[in-house]
């Protein structure tokens, strides 16, 4: 059986792959051997570089932390220290679009990562290493493969629903990755399962860094490394050489199945695998179409604004619904997936509901539906009402409080603050619904349930019969007298 490194590219049985060195996909689709000649013909003939560094590090400078690398037997060492920064070992060469392919190993307790079009300016957090980072985790969660926005967004892809790219990575042991940077399309692979595929136009061009995570006091007698080899790349029209798209599955006789779900992070704007895959605008970045006043037929003529791509409700002394009110979607939804780009002010208060039902209150106040909430926790005094944390950002509100459900040695949520973008996410499948922010989920619950139910009993709901069971409704976002700036409002029926 011949390899494309890393890759396998005919249908092979999980042993004979770890004999060749490389970490199996599940098992692979069978395509024509005509299609599967072509592609191991053509990354074959790829015009490959080495650029591993070398003993004097020439063409690498280390920035950051305190880590030291080294290398040793053709491996790049790079060996953690006490530091409250990370470490990284940085490329003089500045490249734009280009596939690279490297092994990696990292202690078990030593998180790390490869860099892509990294940035570092003077003039952003004092010259500090930020960007695209393929990541390297060999903690429980195993988001080894997802894509990290260093000092910038954070997450812009977990592997949170991922489940075949998690189990693919072994923890303290090689494996193998590829990563293509082709446009504004940001594509992973670890050990031949993809992992990632994002689409975001903020850095066509930076270098490569190697990372070396900052760790604690007591893991600094252990002197964890990250280790990296084979590290080559393709600049010269790579576009030529990027893996097929072969549908949902894991694997083809032609390498690896791009077939997962693309994230786009384009502002109000839809990549053409969100659109293949049925996602649709609910805002067009422009006008107020597909949109109402909650409690009226036109959409509200104060209150918010549409000005450079940003919808906006403006600032009302913190009043809920008294300046322009709650805006609705002019049609319903049933079962969807809602995805909301969201920045806070400072002490901000708003909210994303669904299942609304907006003749249900007439009056002063905001209309009724199941909400996710939106707040500055640090600052708004609703973070510390209604009962453990339930009104806190992420929750479903008065209802069930946000927390981190996919990470178990770090349940903290992940939120950007005030000033930042955050997105939002919601999930209903029938009665099963979910929260998630910025790749976390965070709420899962059941819609009728007897849990559910109680809860609603406990709530400012109670009196609302058959409150957040109804079987479709408009999605609104709120007005609650603080500034919040929305974008790229996307949805798609499931």
């Amino acid at each position: 059986m011949r390899m494309v490194r890393g890759f396998a590219v005919l249908a092979v049985a999980t042993a004979s792959l770890a004999a060749a060195g490389s970490v199996p996909a599940a098992a692979p689709v069978e395509v024509g051997q005509a299609q599967s000649n072509q592609a191991q013909a053509k990354q074959a003939d790829a015009p490959w570089r080495d650029v591993t560094p070398r003993a004097g590090l020439a063409g690498w400078h280390a920035v950051g932390g305190k880590a030291t690398y080294a290398v040793a037997d053709g491996e790049l060492v790079g060996r953690a220290e006490i530091s409250k920064t990370n470490s990284w070992l940085v490329s003089d060469a500045q490249y734009g679009d280009f596939i690279i392919e490297f092994d990696a190993k990292t202690d078990p307790k030593l998180n790390s990562g490869v860099m892509i079009r990294g940035q570092s300016r003077p003039d952003y957090r004092n010259g500090v290493v930020f960007g695209y980072q393929a990541e390297i985790d060999p903690s429980k969660r195993a988001w080894s493969g997802g894509l990290y926005d260093e000092q910038r967004r954070q997450w812009l892809y977990t592997l949170g629903r991922n489940e075949a790219a998690r189990r693919t990575f072994r923890s303290g042991d090689w494996n193998h990755y590829r990563v293509e940077a082709i446009g504004d399309r940001l594509r992973t692979w670890v050990n031949g399962v993809p992992a990632a595929d994002v689409v975001d136009d903020v850095d066509a061009r930076g270098f490569i860094a190697f990372q070396v995570h900052a760790i604690p006091d007591d893991e600094a007698a252990r002197h964890p490394e990250a280790r990296f080899r084979n590290v080559r790349m393709i600049t010269d029209r790579p576009a030529r050489f990027a893996l097929p798209e072969t549908g949902p599955a894991t694997g083809s006789a032609t390498g690896p199945a791009t077939g997962i779900e693309q994230q786009g992070w384009l502002s109000n704007r839809l990549s053409s695998g969100e659109q293949r895959a049925g996602w649709k605008l609910l805002w067009d970045g422009r006008t107020a179409k597909g949109w109402r006043s909650a409690k009226a037929a036109g959409f509200p003529k104060k209150g918010w604004s549409m000005a450079n791509g940003l919808l906006t409700v403006e600032g009302a002394g913190g009043a809920e619904s008294t300046n322009g009110g709650d805006i609705i979607t002019t049609r319903d939804y049933r079962n969807f997936e809602l995805s909301v780009d969201f920045r806070l002010t400072e002490g901000a208060n708003s909210g994303i509901k669904y299942f609304v039902d907006p003749n249900l209150l007439k009056g002063d106040g905001s209309a009724i539906g199941l909400e996710y909430q939106l707040l500055d926790d640090a600052r708004h005094p609703d973070a510390k009402m209604g009962r453990d944390g339930n009104r806190t950002i992420g929750s479903l509100y008065d209802l069930i409080t946000a927390r981190n459900l996919l990470d178990p040695d770090s349940p903290g949520k992940r939120v950007n603050p005030p000033g930042e973008w955050n997105r939002a996410v919601i999930v209903v499948r029938g009665k099963h619904v979910e929260h998630w922010l910025n790749g976390f989920k965070v709420v899962d619950y059941e819609r009728g349930s007897p849990e559910f139910r109680a809860l609603v009993a406990q709530s400012k709901y109670a009196k609302w019969p058959n409150f957040g069971e109804w079987e479709q409704g408009p999605i609104l976002l709120q007005d609650h007298g603080n500034r919040v700036d929305f974008r790229s409002i996307k949805i798609r029926e499931l």
